[in-house]
């Protein structure tokens, strides 16, 4: 049987894991209370037959001693208790809840006080008494903690329904103008809809303001547009009658805040700021655009993910309740059990009379979102709505497991078939390495390296498991489709036998006798399909864009639009999974220079000439791998450009820096490679040392937040994951040491070709596994940080807001 304390661990909500009773150090206060009775035990055995003739006088003196307490200790004990009852019911006076106490003593025909005998039991035990004061602090800080957060989900449920009547109110009103507009001819325009922008510099959203305007001849249609809109407080302004308060100031106009998340947006966002600062708004003056229903449609998708997120929020809210009561009730029972008294009843009466128990706020107010949802954006289907708001989560089945060792045990086995028929075969004889590496190594490597990076991820999703780092919600994955840590083993042991085994088919064919010109195609084939009319997708691309739902289809489309969001950076909005994946192609540029060179080497078909040097003796090759290398960090570098647009952090531009430096560092290296040359080695050494510094700093003390001078833990962080403090500093050392391994550029070591490739290979792995050790520590910052601030329900901005009408 699994004990309370490992499933309590296991089911709290790991954001406000501080805001849950510390049950672990009420157990410690109870073993306390347990060890202060051993020794008093031991003495009354030891002295029960006594040693002197006088010892069983003073053994059945203290018999009678403690049958009758001392009355100083009694009130002292008794005062004590009270306060501490009238501090966990918090709302109910001393004076009644005394008075309520002693009419249930007169029914049960109780002669004592509730703390007349807690103090009759344990008025000479100091540990009782810090252990209910411990329970004390616990159930305050529990019911604090639930009316903080039940008033702030109150509050938005508040603001839910405002924004959700005037969205319905919008709804109404267009249709009704369509019909009518249908209906009436071109002459009889319907009153219009003024638009202007607003500055996107303050504000996450940029997109432009809305504001309903009278027209001169306006129409009655405007006037039910207003009195619809100003039930709920907005109230719209014209640009020529501008409507009064009582106090003759402006009333508040509203706006249609969408986010910018969309190249479109963006382009749209930009070119409203720039119009409204260097023009000063002409268009102020002018009819206006319509309201689209395309922004209706995007503030309605806006307002259900409000919704859906304030319903998971009350039900995390809901667990933390049910959790922190049925922790009351455990620790209770066991202080019954080594106190070996019955006095937990009277203190879970007031457990449950507190707030976090008594209040029906939360479910009454989930009730209410679930018929919500259900009548607005379920059309009154209750199982579709149930589909959004309670989400079924997938379980792991056994096959996944079975077929990640299947395809182990395959790749091990014939990638020791195939080193065994390489040895035999002679492969790596001087006469035909160069014309086998130029042919294998480029496919198998970019395979390798992606299948070790699929590997990391692996790893990095079953640390995240196991150390209760929340990873869906940091990610914003549907926690029902997510990639779980066995999926992505899966991917990367199916990868590494389809590559070893078409490896192994291609030496086999090659001692058979068949023709070097036949056999070294097969490995383009992992790629590349070559044929008549062109290249065209093989299968591994075709399974990327596969529309059918088999092999992880909402995993591949994720994959495909964060792949799309970072080669169209800035125009889509950064989220924390889109900079951490370009962060991983930073660390996948060798990856991509061997995607290169096998593409030239099939689409040249070198493979038929057997002239290596083709692809890389053009000019067009050397100069695509200055491009392939800047790539990744000039998709960085933008999307911290993008980032201190949205928020104005100058973090954001320093950490731009960063990837230019890196991207001036790449470059001098492959000129180096190029033009070998004394100048270029000094540019090449210090672009690479400003480059190595300027990232382990950003490293180690921005993304993990670390080397903190002032931490309870030296030179690091107050709150860590690991309980072994030395793995931190182990894995600042590792960082370091694979951060420098550009100097194998430099020193140049006399290799073969093979050697040569090899070490490449080895050095680009390393890399990759730099990259994984990374993605744990910066995921675990970014869960403290979470942690700290109690955030465990994503924010979604809400489409309507009030501003002022004068700007």
């Amino acid at each position: 049987m699994v004990k309370f304390s490992k499933q309590l661990e296991a089911q709290l909500i790991p954001e406000w894991k501080e805001a849950f009773v510390n049950y672990w150090q009420l157990k410690k206060n109870i073993k306390k209370i347990k060890l202060s009775r051993i020794p008093k035990q031991k003495q009354d055995i030891d002295n029960s037959f006594g040693l002197s003739i006088l010892d069983p006088f003073r053994s059945l003196f203290s018999k009678i001693r403690h049958n009758f307490p001392n009355p100083l200790d009694k009130v002292d004990t008794a005062s004590q208790a009270r306060s501490n009852k009238a501090l966990e019911e918090g709302e109910k006076d001393e004076d009644e809840e005394e008075q309520q106490h002693n009419q249930r003593q007169e029914e049960d025909g109780e002669q004592v006080s509730e703390s007349d005998e807690l103090a009759q039991l344990f008025s000479e035990e100091d540990e009782v008494r810090m252990f209910f004061e411990r329970l004390d602090e616990e159930l305050n800080k529990v019911n604090q903690f639930y009316r903080t957060k039940e008033t702030e989900f109150l509050e938005l449920g508040e603001l839910l329904n405002k924004q959700l009547q005037i969205l319905l109110d919008l709804k109404q009103i267009l249709n009704d103008r369509r019909r009518k507009n249908f209906q009436q001819s071109r002459s009889n325009s319907g009153h219009l809809f003024r638009s202007w922008s607003g500055s996107a510099r303050n504000s996450d959203f940029s997109e432009s303001a809305n504001e309903f305007e009278e027209t001169p001849g306006q129409t009655p249609e405007t006037d039910t547009v207003i009195a619809a809109l100003e039930r709920n407080g907005v109230n719209f302004i014209g640009s020529e009658v501008r409507s009064k308060t009582k106090h003759g100031k402006p009333k508040m106009a509203m706006r249609i805040d969408i986010p910018a998340t969309t190249p479109t947006r963006t382009i749209s966002a930009v070119t409203s700021m720039l119009w409204e600062d260097l023009v000063n708004d002409p268009k102020k003056d002018g009819a206006g655009d319509f309201i689209k229903r395309k922004k209706i449609q995007c503030a309605e998708k806006m307002i259900r993910g409000a919704f859906v997120e304030l319903y998971r929020g009350l039900g995390l809210l809901k667990t933390y309740s049910s959790l922190n009561m049925v922790a009351f009730t455990k620790i209770l029972k066991k202080f019954d059990k080594v106190a070996k008294q019955q006095a937990s009843g009277n203190y879970l009466k007031l457990v449950k009379r507190s707030h976090f128990i008594s209040s029906d706020k939360v479910v009454r107010l989930m009730d209410e979102v679930e018929s919500i949802f259900t009548k607005h954006f379920a059309s009154n289907d209750r199982k579709k709505a149930m589909k959004f708001l309670r989400p079924q989560q997938q379980k792991d089945s056994h096959m996944v497991t079975f077929f990640v060792g299947l395809f182990t045990g395959c790749f091990v086995t014939l990638f020791s078939v195939y080193a065994i028929l390489a040895h035999l075969s002679g492969l790596f004889s001087p006469g035909t390495e160069a014309g086998y590496v130029e042919t294998v190594y480029p496919v198998f490597s970019a395979f390798a390296l992606l299948s070790l990076h699929l590997f990391m991820y692996g790893c990095n999703l079953f640390m995240w498991k196991s150390t209760r780092i929340n990873y869906n919600f940091i990610f914003e994955f549907t926690p029902s489709t997510a990639l779980k840590y066995r999926d992505a083993f899966l991917i990367c042991t199916s990868f590494m036998t389809a590559v070893v085994g078409a490896m192994v088919i291609h030496l086999l064919l090659r001692s058979s006798g068949f023709s070097p010109t036949q056999v070294d195609a097969i490995p383009g084939f992992l790629l590349l399909v070559i044929s008549s009319g062109g290249p065209k997708i093989c299968f591994f691309i075709g399974l990327l864009i596969c529309p059918f739902n088999i092999f992880y289809r909402p995993t591949r489309y994720c994959f495909l639009r964060i792949i799309r969001n970072i080669v169209c950076s800035p125009f889509y909005k950064v989220l924390i999974v889109d900079f951490f994946m370009a962060d991983q192609l930073t660390s996948q540029i060798p990856l991509m220079r061997h995607m290169e060179s096998t593409a030239c080497y099939f689409l040249a078909r070198s493979f038929r000439t057997h002239r290596y040097e083709t692809c890389k003796s053009g000019r067009l090759y050397r100069e695509l791998a200055y491009v392939i290398s800047f790539a990744p960090y000039y998709w960085r570098a933008m999307q911290c450009a993008r980032r201190w647009f949205d928020e104005c952090d100058l973090d954001h531009l320093v950490n731009m820096g960063k990837y230019v430096s890196a991207m001036v560092a790449a470059g001098a290296r492959i000129t180096y490679a190029n033009q070998n040359t004394q100048l270029w080695l000094v540019v090449v050494l210090v672009t690479s040392v400003v480059a190595t510094v300027y990232q382990l700093y950003w490293d180690i003390v921005k993304d993990w937040g670390l080397l903190k001078p002032k931490s309870k833990n030296p030179w690091l962080r107050d709150d860590l994951v690991l309980k072994n403090k030395s793995i931190y500093y182990v894995s600042i050392a590792l960082n370091l040491v694979l951060r420098v391994a550009w100097v194998e550029t430099v020193t140049r070591f006399n290799v073969g070709m093979l050697e040569s490739r090899m070490l490449d290979f080895f050095l680009a792995s390393l890399e990759v596994i730099r990259r994984g050790h990374w993605n744990f520590y910066r995921l675990e910052n970014e869960h403290l940080n979470n942690v700290g601030k109690f955030r465990a329900v994503k924010t979604v901005p809400l489409p309507f807001r009030e501003t002022d009408s004068d700007g």
